[in-house]
């Protein structure tokens, strides 16, 4: 069975969380070949009775659109990261009350997400509670849909219908619901369409005929990807703070050689430990590092799909909630290698 193992550790230097995620694969008979996916880590919205009164865009509209539609409507990126999912995310970060990310596949808008509390995402809005989302969907466990006549299903976990449910929003466009658990209130929005859905796989999925994959990355896009992702984690990581009435965090880039070192030894030396082996705890890895700090706090992550997977999973978690939200921090390194996340913050002197 696929399981989420968190535990919590404190040090005198900081207060430090574990999140692993373990995959695998299993066979299901059924009359014709059905394949069960395990992958890290409602289905259809209930009609509404009134329309809006203007026709403006709504978000998830965007998807299936051209570049000139999301150019129109959010003019032009701050930045563009790549994806290990065929796609390239557009980010819009300035400010970070209106934050998003725009998929864009061959042109055309495969996903968008929101985490910025001033964007209109309806039919949901940022801060809502639970049971206003359960309001106006229809969360299921189990979900399933063609894409070129190949069947797929997933199947979430209690754990998945609480913190990240999966809805549809309509044909070829569906809406991945990120819970903040500790307020019961949306903390984000995955919108996204049926093949790249299938293509991320976030829960564990049964499918009959041809599995969709994406394509198979370079090790040098590979390190462009994942630096993008170390950077929309600190985004994200701030928006969180901003939200709990919290100062941001600075980028620190020799905190972030040496959560980028951790990552990287972890998936290499095969353990998933905030201790290594070779270079020892936090502390001493900031001081071989060269990072001079009052204190320090760590949170690491494996096998998340994504930076945005990976910080709803902190944020969920109350050790790792606890070091997001840790008012003594002021600076925060980042480093992601091989869907092995770290996260070094620190208190300057």
């Amino acid at each position: 069975m696929r399981r989420l193992v968190i535990t919590g550790l404190i040090v005198t230097v900081a207060m430090l969380g574990i999140v692993y995620f373990q995959q695998h694969f299993v066979q299901e008979d059924r009359q014709k070949p059905v394949t069960t996916v395990f992958s890290n880590s409602g289905q259809a919205i209930k009609q509404t009775k009134q329309k809006s009164q203007n026709d403006a865009i709504f978000l998830y509209q965007l998807i299936g659109k051209d570049v000139e539609n999301v150019k129109k409507l959010l003019g032009e990126p701050k930045r563009v990261d790549m994806s290990e999912y065929d796609y390239d995310w557009w980010i819009y970060n300035e400010p970070l009350s209106r934050y998003c990310q725009i998929g864009i596949e061959a042109g055309k808008v495969v996903s968008v997400f929101v985490m910025g509390n001033e964007v209109d995402i309806r039919p949901f809005k940022l801060g809502q509670s639970r049971a206003e989302i359960e309001a106006i969907t229809d969360i299921k466990d189990k979900i399933e849909f063609e894409v070129d006549q190949n069947f797929y299903r997933f199947e979430l976990t209690a754990d998945e219908l609480e913190t990240t449910p999966l809805v549809q929003l309509k044909n070829n466009v569906w809406a991945q619901i990120f819970i903040d658990k500790f307020s019961d209130t949306l903390s984000s929005v995955r919108f996204i369409d049926s093949k790249t859905l299938v293509k991320l796989r976030p829960f564990e999925l049964v499918y009959r005929g041809e599995l969709l994959s994406a394509n198979e990355i370079e090790m040098e896009k590979l390190k462009q990807i994942e630096a993008g992702e170390a950077m929309q984690i600190l985004d994200m990581t701030n928006i969180i703070r901003e939200r709990n009435g919290l100062d941001y965090v600075n980028w620190d880039e020799e905190t972030a050689i040496v959560a980028f070192n951790h990552s990287k030894e972890m998936f290499e030396k095969e353990y998933f430990s905030h201790r290594s082996p070779i270079e020892g705890g936090l502390s001493d890895r900031l001081i071989k590092g060269g990072v001079m700090f009052k204190v320090a706090g760590e949170n690491i992550a494996a096998r998340y799909v994504d930076a945005i997977s990976a910080v709803e999973g902190w944020q969920n978690s109350e050790g790792h909630r606890m070091t997001l939200l840790n008012k003594e921090f002021t600076h925060l390194g980042v480093g992601v290698y091989e869907k092995y996340y770290t996260q070094n913050f620190y208190q300057a002197w």
